[in-house]
């Protein structure tokens, strides 16, 4: 039977308490316990869905540093969360760093080698992706993206009638909505994200996430 085995960690206290000065990010998320199997899989899945990222248990949302009487119990839950919740198999560490008589673990997520991971959130599979310092739920174009950063599959398109009205517009209003899109060159919206998802995964456009939606822009490097 597979589980979650923690080693002591070579990292001395003062470079933990550096780590966890530079607060919570993109890469770092504290957590004081494992609330649920099912909350602390979506922090997992978007670590490995995104860059990878570092999961500290013992620690407050403020940064102080609270601890664990034992790592047994949030070993029980992380392993839940690990091996029967999430799709396909994470790709992590667990270290423990003794603190005055409690523990603090280091959950270390490397990036998935196979994308998009998913969680089982009982009636359906979701995937998450890490913005900022949140773990939001992916959309279907992030995950068509997220899938095709994997693949060994090549991406094709073509600059065409409709990609062009795309740029002018992106030159002129810097970003669109997959609604948008479909409304300005009259697809439908189905057509509309394939376009845009090929475009993200060739690194023609770059997709993000502000206040709950998500928007397309001209990648930096275009």
């Amino acid at each position: 039977m597979k589980e979650v085995r923690p080693v002591r960690s070579s990292m001395r206290l003062s470079d933990l308490k550096n780590l966890i000065k530079t607060g919570e990010g993109l890469f770092l998320e504290f957590k004081r316990t494992i609330p649920s199997p099912e909350k602390i899989a979506r922090e997992l899945c978007a670590f490995a869905n995104t860059k990878g990222g570092t999961l500290l248990i013992g620690i407050d949302d403020d940064g102080s540093i609270v601890g664990m009487e034992g790592f047994y119990e949030e070993q029980f839950l992380l392993n839940d969360a690990v091996y029967y919740l999430c799709k396909p198999e994470l790709d992590l560490t667990v270290e423990i760093v003794e603190y005055k008589q409690r523990e603090i673990a280091i959950v270390l997520v490397n990036e998935a080698k196979e994308k998009p991971i998913l969680v089982d959130l009982g009636n359906e599979w979701a995937g998450f992706v890490r913005v900022n310092d949140k773990s939001i739920r992916a959309s279907k174009e992030m995950l068509k993206v997220l899938k095709n950063q994997t693949s060994d599959e090549g991406v094709s398109f073509v600059f065409g009638p409709n990609e062009q009205k795309l740029f002018r517009y992106l030159n002129q209003y810097e970003r669109i909505t997959v609604n948008e899109f479909s409304n300005l060159v009259n697809i439908s919206t189905r057509r509309a994200s394939r376009i845009l998802v090929n475009l993200v995964s060739a690194g023609v456009l770059h997709l993000f996430t502000h206040e709950k939606a998500e928007f397309f822009t001209l990648a930096r490097a275009f």
